[in-house]
């Protein structure tokens, strides 16, 4: 899966950067979390850093436009980010399970 960065703009306020992008696969839409594996590899941060938040696939193309946010630390993702969010991105979850 190839991924291309269209734009970024800085959020100094929350310790991020918004990112839209593009990737081009040959199968199905790929996952949210194959995507984010490929951003954060191609952006040189830690998986848990990326957040997902739109895949946009139109029928029958092999494109994906995407938005993404990417935090400067894991600990500021868990601080800004919906809960939802963080679980389908899966991050924090097992944090979780660890303190229980």
């Amino acid at each position: 899966m190839d991924v291309d960065i269209i734009s970024e703009e800085e959020n100094p306020m929350l310790h991020r950067t918004d990112i839209r992008f593009e990737t081009t696969h040959e199968e199905a839409t790929p996952s949210r979390l194959s995507v984010r594996d490929s951003l954060a590899a191609k952006l040189d941060k830690g998986s848990e850093e990326v957040v997902v938040h739109e895949l946009n696939t139109k029928f029958g193309m092999r494109k994906t436009v995407g938005y993404a946010k990417v935090y400067e630390s894991a600990a500021h993702a868990l601080d800004v980010e919906q809960d939802y969010m963080l679980e389908r991105n899966k991050i924090g979850a097992d944090d979780g399970a660890e303190e229980a």
